[in-house]
């Protein structure tokens, strides 16, 4: 009866036992390949330099397939049932969300770009007065502010048009790329009057990059634009989106982050997300819900391999089964707590929106100067912003490092793979943009490999005497055999005990 009533199920991966036979027959492989090289070493000179280097690639490439083994033993996949949540808390129970789209560069991310993003997530099938969307720009770009503010006018006809007609996806820059047009003659009219009001705002946007000016009539439409002078750059500059400034606007206790070249594809990824947080069993100790990336720019015949699809049909589904999924830094939905170093506890308990309630007394203005405030730059000086509080960024790998530090607070996190995307955007295709992008994933993987090798090698030699005790010492002081296999008897028996904190129901 509780499988019947829980709001998601983990299920396990069909052929699991076909894989584990290939790999039981591919490791010995590896292990003969690797003791013929160290046999069969040639003498100086003859061909030896290019034989070790040979044993060294192999080395490595037979220590990274032993490795992902952990991560493709098992893997699981989660299903989620809507309807359930929908008729447990209907609409007026659902929890508030903040979203936040970041942008870096102008440049390199035009403001037309992070609008249809901004738009497309905006346009989520989820109650209006529960949505709270920010733009989060570290550039601090005159007309990214000016795109989003025309992106507010167009809205006004784009977001009812997608809810009138359930249309996906709901990027306008993605809809209209289609060819396919509506076949209904009044839908029609309106799909090319909404199409024409698009492509006029992109139009405008665009032109007023190029020429550098925003026109004078708009910058006396919004006070926003008053605040930009010469002197600013995007390492001074006006307060952008950071969490505490949601925390003082609306305080949401859902945080959702995308990065402004994924836009939404799926309407109803709030609503999957929700289905872990909110179930009655297990959702207390998911601290976030990781979304994978998806690309719509890349064939099957990509020879790079940048489809991820190894990483997001097995490896990230490995991970998942062992509550251990990461965070990526895009696309991820977070409990707030957990991005406020708050530990998980066995009376956590969870009161949806009881603060947002709390602050509907405030006026705007209050809001506003206290946001301000908190914004500022000084703000984080002598805290635990940035180290344990918020995103971590004070290393080169902070969504890695944020995600952990969370697992290490007690959270656990899934991965939610839906059969229509949730996020899609632009993959790289280019040699030099594979070789910077896997640049970025070497980081991000060597500062952490990097970091348990150090703690590795410092509990090596912390524990260096007992290690001689059992192997090296010749006197009385040396542990008997007996001691040391009943020691390591113990020590795996406790490994095999399952954590209750970490148990699924796997159907």
């Amino acid at each position: 009866m509780a499988a019947a009533e829980s709001l998601f199920v983990t299920e396990k991966i069909g052929g699991r036992a076909l894989y584990r036979l290939h790999a039981a027959t591919v490791f010995p492989g590896i292990f003969l390949v690797l003791c013929y090289r160290a046999a069969h070493v040639p003498a100086a000179g003859g061909g030896r330099a290019a034989w070790l280097g040979m044993l060294a690639a192999e080395l490595w490439f037979g220590f990274y397939w032993v490795i992902t083994q952990s991560v493709r033993w098992a893997p699981v996949r989660r299903r989620t049932f809507k309807d359930r949540l929908h008729a447990r808390y209907g609409s007026d129970r659902l929890p508030c969300v903040d979203i936040f789209v970041c942008t870096a560069d102008p440049q390199s991310e035009p403001p037309s770009l992070v609008i249809a993003t901004v738009l497309s997530v905006m346009a989520y099938d989820y109650p209006t007065e529960k949505l709270t969307v920010y733009l989060s720009d570290d550039g601090c770009s005159v007309f990214t502010f000016y795109a989003l503010w025309e992106a507010s006018v167009f809205a006004k006809h784009w977001l009812p048009f997608c809810r009138r007609h359930n249309i996906e996806p709901r990027s306008p820059a993605a809809y209209f790329s289609s060819e396919e047009k509506p076949r209904d003659p009044s839908v029609l009219q309106e799909w090319l009057f909404i199409k024409g009001l698009y492509e006029e705002m992109t139009e405008r946007i665009d032109s007023a990059v190029m020429s550098g000016i925003i026109p004078e009539q708009t910058k006396v439409k919004h006070k926003g634009f008053c605040e930009w002078d010469a002197g600013i750059t995007s390492e001074d500059h006006q307060p952008i989106v950071q969490i505490r400034v949601s925390s003082v606007i609306s305080n949401s206790p859902i945080i959702m982050n995308v990065d402004c070249d994924m836009y939404s594809n799926n309407a109803e990824s709030i609503k999957d997300a929700l289905c872990f947080f909110l179930d009655d069993e297990k959702g207390r100790k998911i601290g976030f819900v990781q979304y994978p990336q998806n690309y719509n720019n890349l064939t099957k015949n990509n020879i790079y391999g940048n489809s991820l699809n190894v990483i997001n049909e097995v490896e990230m589904c490995g991970l998942d089964s062992v509550g251990g999924q990461p965070y990526i830094g895009t696309g991820c939905f977070h409990r707030r707590e957990t991005l406020c170093g708050i530990r998980l506890s066995e009376d956590y308990e969870k009161h949806w929106n009881q603060q947002i309630k709390e602050k509907t007394q405030w006026h705007i203005d209050q809001i506003e100067e206290k946001a301000k405030s908190s914004a500022t730059c000084t703000y984080e000086y002598r805290t635990v912003w940035g180290s344990e509080i918020g995103i971590i960024y004070d290393c080169p790998v902070e969504d890695v490092i944020t995600g952990l530090a969370i697992h290490c607070r007690g959270w656990e996190s899934v991965n939610i793979n839906p059969s229509r995307p949730a996020f899609i955007g632009v993959g790289p295709t280019t040699l030099t943009q594979t070789i910077l992008q896997h640049k970025r994933f070497s980081e991000d993987m060597g500062f952490v490999i990097t970091s348990k090798v150090l703690l590795c090698a410092v509990l090596v030699i912390i524990n260096s005497p007992i290690y001689e005790a059992m192997f090296l010492r010749k006197d009385k002081g040396r542990i008997p055999f007996s001691v040391t296999l009943s020691s390591i008897g113990l020590v795996m028996l406790a490994l095999s005990i399952k954590n209750p904190m970490r148990a699924y129901d796997i159907a």
